[in-house]
């Protein structure tokens, strides 16, 4: 009864801010303006390994993801020459609402509100521009047997949430995990089978025409993996090893048919 109450309470409170969430997500994928993302630090297992980290950040932490972005939408023809621009904000020192697991419809919608009604009230707090995107990154101790959970994102709202590694070592992963969930806000797709993580034919494929077809040299951002062959795919190293593949350029309004 509680958990009813309050999420009717929440969709009480963003009513009024719907219809300019559906305005803000037309105009993201029009690519005639620079997409303006916040990103949030946040210490993720509140060790104080994570929080040097943290502390350490500069501007220069998602450069990377600019450049990426920049250069695949040159690739496809777009005339704007910087898609993205990304800036490190303040810590977020909040706990972030959780996702039950298992999930139920109840459960995603309650946290889907709650996450927007975070990110509104950053955007409220916030001196300056209001951003276009709002991401969280969420950063873990990094240790050799460490798995984190799955990264989100909402296309409503324009919300992205990553669970990332504190480390150096892992700043190109980190900047990857970052884009891929950039591009859900705007409605592109995975593009690997959720059962194995592998890829899928064609268009989890970064070259789907090469000859021979495997090993494939890079990955498709939104399927995440490099395919080495029918049961194998290593995760890329950085974006240097990632492009954008058609279908996904097509879903965030890079090709127009």
């Amino acid at each position: 009864m509680f958990k009813r109450l309050r999420v009717a309470l929440l969709v009480y409170i963003l009513l009024f801010v719907a219809v300019g969430e559906f305005l803000a997500a037309r105009r993201s994928t029009d690519w005639n303006d620079t997409l303006w993302v916040d990103v949030y630090p946040v210490n993720g297992d509140q060790q104080s390994s994570t929080q040097r980290y943290i502390d350490g950040l500069d501007a220069k932490e998602f450069a990377g993801v600019e450049q990426f972005f920049s250069a695949e939408a040159k690739r496809y023809g777009v005339s704007l020459s910087q898609p993205f621009k990304l800036h490190v904000v303040a810590q977020y020192r909040e706990p972030l609402p959780a996702l039950d697991t298992p999930t139920s419809a109840l459960a995603t919608l309650c946290w889907s509100l709650e996450m927007r009604w975070v990110a509104f009230k950053l955007g409220w707090q916030r001196t300056g521009p209001k951003p276009d995107i709002v991401a969280f990154a969420v950063f873990h101790e990094a240790a050799e047997s460490a798995v984190l959970d799955r990264s989100t994102a909402l296309r409503k709202g324009l919300i992205a949430v990553t669970n990332l590694f504190a480390s150096r070592e892992a700043r190109g992963a980190n900047q990857m995990v970052l884009a891929h969930e950039l591009l859900h806000t705007l409605g592109a797709t995975d593009k690997y089978s959720p059962a194995s993580n592998l890829p899928r034919f064609p268009d989890g494929f970064a070259d789907p025409n090469a000859k021979p077809l495997l090993p494939q040299s890079k990955a498709e951002l939104m399927a995440g993996r490099i395919p080495l062959d029918d049961r194998r795919a290593a995760i890329p190293e950085s974006l240097r090893n990632v492009v954008i593949g058609q279908l996904t350029a097509r879903e965030i309004g890079w090709i127009h048919e």
